[in-house]
């Protein structure tokens, strides 16, 4: 399949080659200018309102928004600023945590591919089915509540699964959903601020949990399988966008930025009234003006 759209921000693209590297790829932005950085988030968010009617008018393709990284990356606020200015009736957030017994029931795709977003629509993950060859990967102890019917060995199983992912989305963009994926890259020094911060201020409170704090020690596990991951699944048709997420100004604005071209570069026009439509125009319009 060939790319649907050009990409910009092409320096945080994930190449398709499978030369990506984590150690590579910064987590600070290469500038910070926070009322140039708010003024290009709203407008984009302006752009992206008029493109999602565009989108629901038109009926034939959907988007759907990937957002993966560390606890206290920023993916709840980045989603809310990004997606402030769209119509809710077009756009659905899914947040994926721990798998229910229903979920345990099925094979690793199914509890998202239930969520795809329908024509016309855009549909966001808050972690994905790409859990399952992370957090999974990195505690394969979880693997024993699978009942898998058999336990492939060493990296086979990420290995199989990577694979089952690539032709997952690679069938869901030759279907109509542009499939886009942010890895929020967030430095291990700027999440313990965070974190310190989440402490500190009584209204972020409630978003502290001391079992992030004991993730922190998997840090270098977690990059391997983000890198083994981001790697093995970037493609034309659903790229990963590594974005530097020690700014959130920085990374709302880019993230917003590469949806609208995106979505920009769909063939998507306002669907014009047949004939029989038009007649039925006049003669609404001519009921309307003896009123």
């Amino acid at each position: 399949m060939t790319p649907l759209f050009a990409a910009p921000h092409s320096a945080f693209l994930v190449p398709f080659d499978g030369s990506f590297r984590v150690d590579d790829t910064p987590t600070a932005p290469p500038g910070d200018d926070r009322l140039h950085l708010k003024k290009r988030l709203r407008a984009a968010v302006r752009e992206l309102d008029a493109l999602q009617r565009l989108l629901l008018a038109n009926k034939t393709w959907s988007v759907l928004l990937v957002f993966q990284g560390m606890d206290a990356a920023g993916k709840d606020s980045t989603i809310r600023a990004v997606m402030s200015g769209i119509s809710p009736t077009g756009c659905e957030v899914y947040t994926f945590k721990r798998p229910t017994r229903t979920e345990l029931a099925h094979d690793f795709l199914w509890r998202t591919a239930r969520s795809i977003p329908r024509r016309g629509s855009i549909g966001i993950f808050n972690r994905s089915h790409y859990e399952e060859v992370l957090v999974v990967r990195v505690h394969p102890e979880i693997l024993e509540n699978q009942s898998l019917p058999r336990r492939a060995v060493g990296d086979d199983l990420w290995n199989e699964r990577l694979e089952s992912i690539r032709d997952h989305e690679e069938h869901l963009a030759r279907n109509g959903v542009v499939v886009l994926k942010f890895w929020l890259n967030i430095s291990a020094d700027e999440q313990k601020e965070r974190f310190l911060n989440r402490l500190d201020d009584p209204d972020k409170n409630w978003k502290f949990n001391p079992d992030d704090v004991a993730e922190r020690q998997y840090w270098e596990q977690y990059m391997h399988a983000y890198e083994e991951a981001l790697k093995t699944t970037s493609r034309p048709w659903a790229p990963w966008y590594a974005i530097p997420a020690d700014s959130k100004p920085y990374m709302r604005a880019v993230i917003a930025e590469i949806i609208v071209a995106a979505l920009s570069g769909l063939d998507m026009r306002y669907p014009e009234p047949d004939a029989s439509e038009l007649v039925g125009f006049s003669e609404a319009r001519a009921k309307l003006e003896e009123d």
